[in-house]
């Protein structure tokens, strides 16, 4: 059971999608948006590709933790996404994941260029690594609990 994470923009959807144990998540794409249909059918291309079973959908709250006009559409764009691919959705808090995505970036010595094409990846990667980590169940084993060198 796979889970694809979004990152929802007026312009572009950045895709993650999570490790088939639930424990990573992983930047796939950029969905360059044109209109609803052809989201749509891009996002249920990818969902098939990587069996996912539910989507996380960032929530653009406001710092103070109310909605605004861009949750507003996030919920729209969720709701078709639900009648369009028949999958179920929920929505994890994106504050601040962009800057920590523009972080991770800057940190990795990403030309600018560069970190322009991936950032919506990356931030739907950190929306869905929190979703992933918030419903582990407790005692469950985590990404960090791995020595690679063992």
């Amino acid at each position: 059971m796979r889970t694809l994470g979004l990152d929802v923009g007026t312009k572009t959807i950045g895709v993650a999608v999570s490790d088939g144990l639930g424990l990573t998540a992983q930047a796939v794409t950029t969905i360059r948006r044109t209109n609803l249909k052809a989201d749509l059918a891009a996002l249920s291309a990818l969902a098939r590709e990587h069996e996912a079973s539910r989507i996380v959908v960032g929530l653009p709250l406001n710092m103070d933790g109310t909605e605004g006009p861009r949750a507003e559409a996030s919920r729209k764009f969720a709701e078709s996404v639900t009648q369009s691919l028949g999958l179920p959705v929920e929505f994890w808090d994106e504050r601040l994941s962009t800057v920590a995505a523009e972080r991770t970036l800057l940190e990795a010595d990403l030309t600018r260029a560069k970190r322009r094409q991936v950032i919506d990846q990356v931030a739907a990667q950190f929306i869905l690594q929190g979703w992933l980590d918030a419903h582990r169940p407790v005692g469950d084993l985590h990404a960090d609990d791995f020595d690679p060198e063992s």
